[in-house]
């Protein structure tokens, strides 16, 4: 995944895995910047962002940030109201366009992220459950750079959320507990909720389902995606690949940044009335 001398952006949220991949790579001998993108989630991304910038500063480590709110003229409560998006999907697609922005403007080698067993299986279940072919073909734990995408890595793909919690609680590190407060009703967290039932009742089941397909599955998919069949093009606003003339990242920025901003509590009572 990573070799001596590579140049390293962590992607950091805050929470615990993120930090624990951060404090591993340090422990390790790597030097390895973070990356922070603050959300503009309310209380949640004022604390998070304490979080990171506290571990950053008590190990003397290089943190780089951006704001939604500050550098693009939105933030997610208001992206989801403005492009009728649930919240996840606008946060996980902002955040996908900046941290490969990050990497590849930063002259990176490696793009590292805190991915751990219980979100790839969760991911995997959806992915499957649709049969999408185009993320699945990318769900690997290893995706190699190519024109507009940095290389990516997930390092803890064999590890339990449990176990990248017992990490830092050795290590001491103090990390955001609490889920994204507009993240309930998240079908990610109803994956993760449906594997885990079947995980009481059938240990391993999870990491078999996972490392299996990585194993039999994945190399069958090898080639399969959008990028690897040649549909991407230039963005014709940030150069970014995509399939359309305009990036998603560019079409939610021209809509949100001009949307009214919509507070995090608007976004909750909507979603305690559609419950």
């Amino acid at each position: 995944m990573i070799t001596p001398g590579d140049r390293i952006l962590v992607a950091v949220s805050g929470g615990k895995d993120s930090l624990a991949v951060w404090d591993l790579l340090i422990e390790m001998g790597f030097v390895a910047d973070g990356f922070y993108v603050g959300l503009g989630i309310g209380d949640y991304s004022n604390e998070s962002e304490e979080y990171v910038r506290r571990f950053a500063a008590e190990r003397g480590l290089n943190l780089l940030a951006v704001d939604l709110r500050d550098d693009y003229g939105y933030d997610v409560p208001t992206a989801a109201k403005a492009s009728k998006r649930v919240p996840c999907s606008a946060c996980g697609m902002s955040k996908r366009h900046l941290f490969d922005k990050a990497s590849i403007d930063g002259g990176y080698d490696v793009l590292v992220t805190g991915h751990n067993l219980d979100d790839e299986a969760a991911v995997l279940f959806g992915n499957v459950l649709r049969w999408d072919i185009d993320y699945l073909a990318r769900q690997r734990p290893v995706l190699e750079a190519r024109r507009g995408f940095p290389k990516k890595v997930k390092p803890l793909i064999r590890l339990s959320e449990r176990e990248t919690a017992a990490w830092c609680l050795i290590r001491g590190i103090d990390y955001l507990v609490e889920e994204c407060p507009i993240a309930t009703g998240n079908r990610h967290l109803t994956y993760k909720a449906a594997l885990n039932a079947i995980e009481a009742e059938s240990p391993s089941a999870k990491a078999a389902f996972y490392l299996e397909f990585l194993d039999k599955m994945a190399p069958l998919l090898n080639g399969k995606s959008a990028a690897d069949v040649g549909e991407l093009v230039e963005c014709a606003s940030c150069r970014a690949p995509t399939t359309g003339e305009v990036c998603a990242f560019c079409r939610l920025v021209d809509r949100a940044s001009g949307h009214d901003p919509v507070p995090v509590e608007m976004v909750l009572k909507h979603r305690r009335q559609r419950r």
